[in-house]
Order: structure tokens, then sequence, then C-alpha cells
């Protein structure tokens, strides 16, 4: 059973949870976490409730729960709940969607 997030994002705020890569080793050497690149990848968890345009109507989300995405490496906030970690970005922050 899947639990529920307890974040909500806020306005045209999306909330990622990066896609982990396998352990990298180069030379036979193993890459400690701290040494490794942050993944590119996340998929999407929750959406805010949306921006709006001049004359108030709320605007669709071009990304939906469960896509996975492309992001900037040090794009978004980072945020720890119960141990599992989550980014936090504006939706205009989103490279693309992955297919």
């Amino acid at each position: 059973m899947k639990k529920k997030c307890k974040i909500q994002p806020l306005g045209s705020r999306v909330l990622l949870q990066r896609i982990k890569e396998g352990e990298q080793i180069k030379g036979g050497i193993l890459i400690p976490d701290s040494a490794k690149e942050k993944p590119q990848e996340a998929k999407v968890i929750a959406l805010g409730s949306g921006k709006h345009d001049k004359d108030g109507n709320t605007l669709a989300f071009e990304v939906a729960v469960g896509d996975c995405v492309l992001i900037s490496k040090y794009g978004g906030t980072d945020v720890q709940v119960e141990g599992e970690s989550f980014i936090l970005v504006n939706e205009d922050d989103i490279l693309g969607i992955l297919q």
C-alpha cells in the first residue's frame, strides 16, 4: 500500500523525487555519494494548485503526477520528510518530460 505524501506544494510548484542511478564505479574505484553528481531525472509526486492568468483563471499543469521529468542539476529546494528526500521546483524549472 502506498502511503500519502505529507507535502502539498502551493501555487505552480511541483514536488519531485529524484530517480536514483545505479552505483557508479570508475576504474574499479567506488565513488562516495558526496562526490556523485545529482541525477537530473525525477518523478512527479504532487502538484500545487496551479498558476493563474491575468483574468484569475487557473492554468493547467503541463506535467502530471507519475511523469518522469528532466530537471537542472542544481534547481529546486531539497526537502527531507520522514527520511525521504524530495525537491520542490516551480513548474517553469522543469526542462522536459521523459518519454
